[in-house]
Protein backbone atom coordinates (compact mmCIF):
# COMPACT_ATOMS: atom_id res chain seq x y z
CA UNK A 1 0.00 0.00 0.00
CA UNK A 2 0.70 3.47 -0.46
CA UNK A 3 1.68 5.50 3.03
CA UNK A 4 2.82 8.92 4.47
CA UNK A 5 5.37 7.62 6.95
CA UNK A 6 8.27 9.59 8.82
CA UNK A 7 11.39 7.91 9.93
CA UNK A 8 12.97 10.71 11.83
CA UNK A 9 11.63 13.83 13.84
CA UNK A 10 12.17 16.63 12.17
CA UNK A 11 9.76 19.20 10.26
CA UNK A 12 7.20 18.72 7.52
CA UNK A 13 9.95 17.96 5.45
CA UNK A 14 10.52 14.43 6.96
CA UNK A 15 7.37 12.87 6.07
CA UNK A 16 7.26 10.44 2.57
CA UNK A 17 4.90 9.58 0.06
CA UNK A 18 6.53 5.42 0.03
CA UNK A 19 5.39 2.22 -0.32
CA UNK A 20 4.85 0.22 3.10
CA UNK A 21 3.20 -3.40 4.14
CA UNK A 22 -0.31 -3.65 4.11
CA UNK A 23 -1.23 -4.03 7.52
CA UNK A 24 -2.28 -8.11 8.93
CA UNK A 25 -5.03 -8.16 11.61
CA UNK A 26 -4.62 -10.18 14.86
CA UNK A 27 -7.79 -11.69 16.47
CA UNK A 28 -10.49 -9.02 16.84
CA UNK A 29 -9.16 -6.69 14.49
CA UNK A 30 -10.50 -5.31 11.23
CA UNK A 31 -9.01 -4.02 8.08
CA UNK A 32 -10.52 -0.97 6.59
CA UNK A 33 -9.63 0.94 3.41
CA UNK A 34 -8.93 4.73 4.10
CA UNK A 35 -10.54 7.15 1.81
CA UNK A 36 -10.21 9.86 3.97
CA UNK A 37 -8.40 10.82 7.14
CA UNK A 38 -8.20 14.81 9.24
CA UNK A 39 -5.46 16.19 10.84
CA UNK A 40 -5.06 16.43 14.29
CA UNK A 41 -2.26 18.64 16.32
CA UNK A 42 -1.33 15.38 17.77
CA UNK A 43 0.15 14.43 14.55
CA UNK A 44 2.25 17.88 14.84
CA UNK A 45 3.78 16.70 18.33
CA UNK A 46 4.75 13.22 16.64
CA UNK A 47 6.54 14.36 13.98
CA UNK A 48 8.79 17.02 15.79
CA UNK A 49 9.13 14.55 18.63
CA UNK A 50 8.08 14.90 22.73
CA UNK A 51 9.84 14.41 25.64
CA UNK A 52 9.20 10.60 27.26
CA UNK A 53 7.67 9.43 24.09
CA UNK A 54 9.07 7.24 22.36
CA UNK A 55 7.63 6.86 18.51
CA UNK A 56 8.13 3.50 16.40
CA UNK A 57 10.07 4.32 13.56
CA UNK A 58 8.77 4.52 10.36
CA UNK A 59 5.40 5.58 11.61
CA UNK A 60 2.43 6.19 10.14
CA UNK A 61 0.32 8.94 12.04
CA UNK A 62 -3.56 9.51 11.59
CA UNK A 63 -6.37 9.30 14.34
CA UNK A 64 -9.06 10.44 12.47
CA UNK A 65 -10.17 8.17 10.06
CA UNK A 66 -13.38 7.38 7.61
CA UNK A 67 -13.42 4.80 4.80
CA UNK A 68 -14.65 1.03 3.48
CA UNK A 69 -14.44 -2.32 5.60
CA UNK A 70 -11.91 -4.88 3.71
CA UNK A 71 -12.37 -7.56 6.51
CA UNK A 72 -13.49 -7.84 10.31
CA UNK A 73 -13.29 -10.91 12.27
CA UNK A 74 -16.32 -13.46 11.58
CA UNK A 75 -17.84 -10.92 9.31
CA UNK A 76 -19.39 -9.01 12.07
CA UNK A 77 -19.32 -5.55 9.68
CA UNK A 78 -19.56 -6.64 5.34
CA UNK A 79 -17.12 -6.07 3.02
CA UNK A 80 -17.54 -2.49 1.57
CA UNK A 81 -19.48 -1.15 4.62
CA UNK A 82 -18.84 2.42 5.06
CA UNK A 83 -17.53 3.64 8.52
CA UNK A 84 -15.59 6.14 10.44
CA UNK A 85 -13.29 5.30 13.52
CA UNK A 86 -13.93 5.65 17.42
CA UNK A 87 -9.68 7.12 17.56
CA UNK A 88 -9.75 5.70 21.24
CA UNK A 89 -7.48 2.70 21.62
CA UNK A 90 -8.84 0.60 24.72
CA UNK A 91 -8.46 -3.00 26.24
CA UNK A 92 -12.01 -3.71 26.28
CA UNK A 93 -11.67 -5.96 29.44
CA UNK A 94 -10.40 -3.84 32.62
CA UNK A 95 -12.68 -2.23 34.73
CA UNK A 96 -12.54 1.27 33.44
CA UNK A 97 -13.74 -0.24 30.28
CA UNK A 98 -16.54 -2.55 31.23
CA UNK A 99 -17.52 0.58 33.34
CA UNK A 100 -18.15 2.67 30.13
CA UNK A 101 -14.70 4.91 30.94
CA UNK A 102 -12.67 3.19 28.25
CA UNK A 103 -10.74 6.87 27.79
CA UNK A 104 -9.26 6.44 31.41
CA UNK A 105 -8.39 2.50 30.81
CA UNK A 106 -4.89 2.22 32.15
CA UNK A 107 -3.75 0.86 28.42
CA UNK A 108 -5.83 3.59 26.44
CA UNK A 109 -3.98 4.63 23.18
CA UNK A 110 -5.25 6.68 20.46
CA UNK A 111 -5.24 5.63 16.87
CA UNK A 112 -1.59 6.78 15.01
CA UNK A 113 -0.21 7.67 18.19
CA UNK A 114 1.73 4.74 19.08
CA UNK A 115 0.14 2.67 16.54
CA UNK A 116 0.04 3.05 13.06
CA UNK A 117 -2.67 5.46 12.07
CA UNK A 118 -4.68 6.85 9.17
CA UNK A 119 -1.92 7.90 6.52
CA UNK A 120 -2.31 5.58 4.69
CA UNK A 121 -3.70 3.49 2.23
CA UNK A 122 -5.07 0.55 4.68
CA UNK A 123 -5.18 0.73 8.66
CA UNK A 124 -5.90 -1.77 11.03
CA UNK A 125 -8.22 -1.35 14.08
CA UNK A 126 -9.90 -3.38 17.13
CA UNK A 127 -13.66 -3.94 15.47
CA UNK A 128 -15.38 -2.20 18.51
CA UNK A 129 -13.93 1.03 16.79
CA UNK A 130 -15.92 0.86 13.91
CA UNK A 131 -19.07 3.06 13.87
CA UNK A 132 -21.16 2.73 10.50
CA UNK A 133 -22.14 6.02 9.14
CA UNK A 134 -25.41 6.62 6.56
CA UNK A 135 -24.89 7.28 2.94
CA UNK A 136 -25.98 10.73 3.45
CA UNK A 137 -22.48 11.43 4.95
CA UNK A 138 -19.20 12.32 3.17
CA UNK A 139 -16.09 10.59 3.77
CA UNK A 140 -14.35 13.88 4.08
CA UNK A 141 -16.87 14.83 6.72
CA UNK A 142 -17.11 11.92 9.01
CA UNK A 143 -12.75 12.00 9.28
CA UNK A 144 -13.53 15.38 10.11
CA UNK A 145 -15.77 14.66 13.04
CA UNK A 146 -14.39 11.59 15.39
CA UNK A 147 -11.58 13.11 17.56
CA UNK A 148 -12.55 16.86 17.51
CA UNK A 149 -16.16 16.21 18.29
CA UNK A 150 -15.78 13.70 21.03
CA UNK A 151 -13.14 15.80 22.72
CA UNK A 152 -15.90 18.79 22.98
CA UNK A 153 -18.71 16.89 23.77
CA UNK A 154 -16.58 14.90 26.78
CA UNK A 155 -15.08 18.31 27.70
CA UNK A 156 -18.51 20.30 28.10
CA UNK A 157 -20.78 17.54 28.47
CA UNK A 158 -19.40 15.02 30.87
CA UNK A 159 -16.84 17.44 32.55
CA UNK A 160 -17.94 21.05 32.99
CA UNK A 161 -21.68 19.65 33.06
CA UNK A 162 -22.95 22.31 30.91
CA UNK A 163 -26.12 23.52 31.37
CA UNK A 164 -29.16 25.39 28.79
CA UNK A 165 -28.37 29.23 30.01
CA UNK A 166 -24.89 29.28 30.88
CA UNK A 167 -22.33 31.37 29.45
CA UNK A 168 -19.09 29.58 27.37
CA UNK A 169 -16.20 30.82 26.49
CA UNK A 170 -14.73 29.06 23.44
CA UNK A 171 -10.87 29.85 23.16
CA UNK A 172 -9.22 29.11 19.33
CA UNK A 173 -12.78 28.82 17.29
CA UNK A 174 -10.36 28.09 14.63
CA UNK A 175 -9.19 25.09 15.43
CA UNK A 176 -11.02 22.07 14.94
CA UNK A 177 -11.78 21.51 18.86
CA UNK A 178 -12.73 24.83 18.43
CA UNK A 179 -15.61 24.91 16.40
CA UNK A 180 -16.90 21.65 17.61
CA UNK A 181 -17.09 23.55 21.33
CA UNK A 182 -18.95 25.95 19.81
CA UNK A 183 -21.62 24.15 18.10
CA UNK A 184 -21.85 21.65 21.03
CA UNK A 185 -22.55 24.33 23.16
CA UNK A 186 -24.73 26.39 21.64
CA UNK A 187 -27.04 22.86 20.71
CA UNK A 188 -27.13 22.62 24.49
CA UNK A 189 -28.94 25.98 25.14
CA UNK A 190 -25.52 27.85 25.98
CA UNK A 191 -24.38 31.51 25.08
CA UNK A 192 -21.21 31.04 23.33
CA UNK A 193 -18.29 33.51 23.09
CA UNK A 194 -15.45 33.01 21.05
CA UNK A 195 -11.82 34.09 20.00
CA UNK A 196 -9.88 33.80 17.14
CA UNK A 197 -7.25 35.81 16.02
CA UNK A 198 -8.56 37.48 12.27
CA UNK A 199 -11.90 39.07 11.24
CA UNK A 200 -12.17 36.23 8.79
CA UNK A 201 -12.41 33.33 11.63
CA UNK A 202 -14.35 35.90 14.05
CA UNK A 203 -17.15 36.02 10.87
CA UNK A 204 -17.11 32.27 10.84
CA UNK A 205 -17.41 31.75 14.24
CA UNK A 206 -20.77 34.22 14.53
CA UNK A 207 -22.16 31.74 12.10
CA UNK A 208 -21.72 28.79 14.27
CA UNK A 209 -23.66 30.07 17.19
CA UNK A 210 -21.29 32.55 18.55
CA UNK A 211 -23.18 35.03 20.06
CA UNK A 212 -20.19 37.77 20.56
CA UNK A 213 -16.47 37.41 19.35
CA UNK A 214 -13.16 38.20 20.26
CA UNK A 215 -10.17 39.07 18.71
CA UNK A 216 -7.32 37.89 21.03
CA UNK A 217 -4.30 39.48 19.17
CA UNK A 218 -6.25 43.09 19.68
CA UNK A 219 -8.61 43.14 22.35
CA UNK A 220 -8.41 42.75 26.18
CA UNK A 221 -10.19 39.17 26.67
CA UNK A 222 -10.76 39.30 29.87
CA UNK A 223 -12.37 42.67 29.81
CA UNK A 224 -14.21 41.72 26.49
CA UNK A 225 -16.18 39.06 28.61
CA UNK A 226 -17.18 41.48 31.36
CA UNK A 227 -18.49 43.71 29.43
CA UNK A 228 -20.56 41.30 27.36
CA UNK A 229 -21.60 39.48 30.39
CA UNK A 230 -22.92 42.64 32.33
CA UNK A 231 -19.15 42.52 34.36
CA UNK A 232 -20.44 38.67 35.74
CA UNK A 233 -18.06 36.55 33.54
CA UNK A 234 -18.46 33.20 32.25
CA UNK A 235 -19.85 30.42 33.83
CA UNK A 236 -17.49 27.98 31.65
CA UNK A 237 -14.14 28.69 29.61
CA UNK A 238 -13.09 26.08 27.20
CA UNK A 239 -9.42 26.19 27.17
CA UNK A 240 -6.96 24.01 24.69
CA UNK A 241 -3.90 26.65 23.94
CA UNK A 242 -2.46 26.52 27.07
CA UNK A 243 -0.20 28.82 28.70
CA UNK A 244 -0.48 31.99 25.75
CA UNK A 245 -4.24 32.06 27.57
CA UNK A 246 -4.53 30.83 31.01
CA UNK A 247 -4.03 33.53 32.32
CA UNK A 248 -6.55 35.37 31.09
CA UNK A 249 -9.01 32.78 30.64
CA UNK A 250 -9.12 32.13 34.66
CA UNK A 251 -9.92 35.99 34.67
CA UNK A 252 -12.86 35.50 32.69
CA UNK A 253 -14.44 33.08 34.85
CA UNK A 254 -16.95 34.05 37.07
CA UNK A 255 -17.93 33.04 40.88
CA UNK A 256 -18.25 29.28 41.11
CA UNK A 257 -17.29 28.94 37.42
CA UNK A 258 -15.25 25.90 35.54
CA UNK A 259 -12.04 25.55 33.47
CA UNK A 260 -12.05 22.75 31.45
CA UNK A 261 -8.88 22.26 29.62
CA UNK A 262 -7.70 19.18 27.01
CA UNK A 263 -4.36 20.82 25.68
CA UNK A 264 -1.15 23.26 25.68
CA UNK A 265 -0.56 23.86 21.90
CA UNK A 266 1.28 27.10 23.29
CA UNK A 267 2.99 25.23 26.41
CA UNK A 268 2.19 23.30 29.68
CA UNK A 269 3.51 25.81 32.14
CA UNK A 270 0.39 27.57 33.96
CA UNK A 271 0.21 29.39 37.51
CA UNK A 272 -2.59 30.18 39.78
CA UNK A 273 -3.45 31.63 42.76
CA UNK A 274 -4.54 29.36 45.29
CA UNK A 275 -6.29 32.13 47.16
CA UNK A 276 -8.16 33.17 44.05
CA UNK A 277 -8.76 29.55 43.33
CA UNK A 278 -10.74 28.92 46.69
CA UNK A 279 -12.34 32.34 47.78
CA UNK A 280 -13.76 32.54 43.92
CA UNK A 281 -14.52 28.68 44.08
CA UNK A 282 -13.41 27.81 40.43
CA UNK A 283 -13.17 24.74 39.21
CA UNK A 284 -10.18 23.35 37.12
CA UNK A 285 -11.39 20.66 35.22
CA UNK A 286 -9.03 18.39 32.82
CA UNK A 287 -9.89 16.32 30.08
CA UNK A 288 -8.69 13.70 27.86
CA UNK A 289 -10.66 12.23 24.60
CA UNK A 290 -13.92 10.53 25.31
CA UNK A 291 -15.94 7.82 25.84
CA UNK A 292 -16.73 5.63 23.04
CA UNK A 293 -20.96 6.08 23.95
CA UNK A 294 -19.97 9.92 23.72
CA UNK A 295 -18.85 9.49 20.41
CA UNK A 296 -22.03 7.22 19.43
CA UNK A 297 -24.22 10.06 21.39
CA UNK A 298 -22.42 13.11 19.95
CA UNK A 299 -22.86 10.71 16.28
CA UNK A 300 -26.61 11.20 16.07
CA UNK A 301 -26.18 14.85 16.02
CA UNK A 302 -23.94 14.64 13.01
CA UNK A 303 -26.08 12.28 11.40
CA UNK A 304 -28.96 14.12 11.45
CA UNK A 305 -26.92 17.07 10.38
CA UNK A 306 -27.24 19.01 13.66
CA UNK A 307 -23.55 18.92 14.00
CA UNK A 308 -20.93 19.28 10.95
CA UNK A 309 -17.71 19.29 10.98
CA UNK A 310 -16.06 22.35 9.14
CA UNK A 311 -13.98 21.77 6.43
CA UNK A 312 -11.21 24.53 5.55
CA UNK A 313 -8.96 22.54 3.03
CA UNK A 314 -8.29 19.28 1.81
CA UNK A 315 -4.95 17.43 0.44
CA UNK A 316 -4.78 14.20 -1.33
CA UNK A 317 -2.59 12.22 0.63
CA UNK A 318 0.92 12.74 -0.98
CA UNK A 319 0.63 15.95 0.16
CA UNK A 320 0.62 15.55 3.73
CA UNK A 321 3.51 17.68 4.75
CA UNK A 322 1.47 20.57 2.97
CA UNK A 323 -1.37 20.16 5.11
CA UNK A 324 1.22 20.13 8.23
CA UNK A 325 2.03 23.53 7.20
CA UNK A 326 -0.70 24.73 6.83
CA UNK A 327 -2.04 23.94 10.19
CA UNK A 328 1.40 24.69 12.19
CA UNK A 329 0.84 28.49 10.40
CA UNK A 330 -2.70 28.18 12.21
CA UNK A 331 -4.29 29.29 8.73
CA UNK A 332 -7.05 27.07 9.04
CA UNK A 333 -10.53 27.22 10.16
CA UNK A 334 -11.85 23.53 11.00
CA UNK A 335 -10.06 20.40 9.64
CA UNK A 336 -7.48 19.66 7.02
CA UNK A 337 -8.26 16.96 5.80
CA UNK A 338 -6.24 14.17 3.14
CA UNK A 339 -8.07 12.09 0.76
CA UNK A 340 -6.69 8.95 -0.13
Amino acid sequence: MKAVRFHAHGGPEVLRYEDAADPIPGPGEALVRVRACALNHLDLWQRRGMDRVQIPFPHISGADVAGDVISTPNGEFGAGRRVMLQPGLSCARCAACLDGRDNECPKYDVLGYRSDGGYAEIVRVPVQNLIAIPDSIGYVDAAAFPLAFLTAWHMLVTRARLRAGEDVLVLGAGSGVGQAAIQIAWRHGARVFATAGTDEKLAKARQLGAYEVINHTAQDLPAKVREFTNGRGVDVVFEHVGTATWDRSLKSLTRGGRLVTCGATTGHDAQIDLRVLFTRQISLLGSYMGRKAELLRAAQFFFAGELRPVIDKTFPLAEAADAHRRLEAREQFGKLVLVV
